[in-house]
């Protein structure tokens, strides 16, 4: 299945809008591959966006389910007029995609939709696993299926440390809403539960668990630098790159990271990224 040119551009514009980092990423990839990488980032997007969307639950749920039955072949009648939803049927078509990875990560976020915690970090790393690393994965076959099997490891670790930077990231419009998403074993090392870390009083203590979150994190992403990335998919990876500075400046901000925005300038992560593909290190 080709897309027409339309639908390619819609998923590029609406990356433009909606994830700026994925969007110069995929400018950085070969261009033959952009239009089922777009999709991807695209179809990501619009499931992480969704708690934006909606007051409660139930309509989100409602959304997720939308895409989930896109995907098991039971589209509801309008399915095929959103670009996004048809680019991503020709990503999964053209480069036999698994569609059991795609729903799993609609699964995955409904996590998003509610104000629960994690309860360990093995739960944090299962919930990044089917989100940030599974992307990374489905991204990695569209580049090169032969090589996509040697960075397994590498998608695995990178996505825990991807996802966890974009938690920190969000930690000050997460604690406004009530979500917590240090998982419960962290804040109780740090003395902490749900309560007292969205109280914001005790900030050594809430220091502490940011920095506890933080070296995870790093752990994943030292991890994920080591094992192989062949080079024909490496443009998967290089949204990673942005990930080491943010965990960098989230130890440093400590509790302050509940009033700081610590997203480097546009300017910078597009530096970052161009460096990052360019060298083949992230």
């Amino acid at each position: 299945m080709t897309e027409p040119a339309g639908i390619k551009d819609a998923c590029l514009s609406m990356l433009r809008e909606t994830d700026r980092d994925r969007y110069l990423a995929c400018l950085l990839s070969p261009e033959d591959k952009r239009p089922a990488l777009a999709a991807l980032y695209a179809f990501n997007a619009e499931i992480a966006r969704i708690r934006d969307l909606v007051r409660e639950p139930l309509p989100g749920e409602v959304r997720m389910q939308w895409w989930s039955d896109l995907l098991e072949g039971t589209p509801h009648g309008e399915s095929l007029a959103n670009p996004v939803a048809a680019a991503l049927l020709s990503a999964i078509d053209t480069h036999n995609l698994p569609r059991k990875t795609l729903i799993d990560m609609i699964e995955a976020r409904i996590f998003d939709l509610y104000d629960d915690v994690f309860e360990d970090r093995n739960a944090l790393e299962g919930y990044a696993g089917e989100t940030a690393s599974a992307l990374i994965q489905l991204s990695s076959i569209v580049l090169s299926p032969a090589d996509a099997m040697a960075s397994a490891e590498s998608a695995g670790h990178a996505g825990v440390a991807q996802a966890m930077a974009g938690m920190l990231l969000l930690m000050p419009l997460h604690r406004r809403r009530g979500q917590v998403y240090v998982p419960q074993d962290m804040l109780a090392a740090a003395g902490l539960d749900r309560e007292s870390f969205l109280e914001g009083k005790d900030t050594a203590r809430i220091g502490a668990a940011i920095e506890i979150f933080c070296m995870h994190a790093q752990g994943h992403l030292d991890k994920a630098r080591k094992a192989q990335v062949p080079k024909p998919v490496f443009p998967a990876f290089i949204p990673v790159s942005l990930a080491g500075k943010v965990l960098a400046d989230a130890r440093r901000a400590g509790a302050g990271l509940f009033d700081q925005d610590i997203q480097p300038s546009m300017l910078r992560r597009q530096w970052q990224l161009a460096k990052a593909s360019f060298s083949k290190r992230f």
